[in-house]
């Protein structure tokens, strides 16, 4: 990477109850360690705050991260790797996540979504909640983008402990596990390692 810029490297998380946002804030921790430049970004909340507040820790949770700038289409338009997270609604991504993506239509119409590296993570308060399929619908967007998908997999022990190939995932809906935590920190270095590795190639083919 010292022949290039640093990675730049976007987090953008809906988190509810404070679980995305404890994997967020590792991820992004991680990869600035790895040197990336990062930005952490909370997708907007769209519940009103009557919902919020009837649920303790939502409330806790929507106030904790006030401080963390809202996500803008201009947070994916700089950054070489996007890294998305979402809680599971019925399997699939929270509609507040559905709609920061669908708000990137002006980029992917000028082409400027592709060619990045993309990830995702996931939570859910069931085993089998629907972590596995929120990540794939969430991958279905990166497709259309034109991104390169880079997934955990089961690449190294640390990823292999947290038994999610698609996406680091929480699930037993309570404080997440330093197992769970290792591998969000995993997921990022190896996507920041992707990054890297591209922003270098271009680099060397545009010189």
């Amino acid at each position: 990477m010292s022949a290039v810029e640093p990675v730049k490297v976007s987090v953008i998380f809906y988190s509810a109850t404070g679980n995305v946002t404890a994997l967020a804030r590792q991820i992004a921790a991680a990869a600035e360690k790895q040197g990336a430049e990062v930005r952490l970004r909370r997708i907007a909340e769209l519940a009103p705050r009557e919902a919020i507040d009837s649920n303790p820790a939502w409330a806790a949770n929507h106030d904790a991260i006030a401080e963390i700038p809202v996500a803008t289409a201009d947070d994916v338009d700089w950054a070489d790797a996007v890294l998305v997270g979402s809680p599971t609604r019925f399997g699939n991504i929270a509609s507040q996540a559905k709609q920061f993506l669908d708000t990137l239509g002006g980029l992917w119409f000028q082409g400027k979504l592709a060619g990045k590296v993309y990830s995702g993570f996931a939570s859910a308060s069931g085993k089998h909640g629907g972590n596995e399929s929120t990540l794939l619908a969430l991958y279905n967007s990166f497709h259309h983008f034109g991104g390169i998908v880079v997934a955990p997999g089961y690449s190294n022990e640390i990823l292999f402990a947290n038994a999610s190939p698609y996406g680091v995932s929480h699930w037993n809906g309570s404080d997440i596990d330093e197992t769970t935590l290792a591998a969000a920190g995993a997921q990022a270095e190896r996507v920041v390692e992707t990054a890297a590795a591209l922003k270098a190639g271009r680099a060397a083919l545009a010189a």
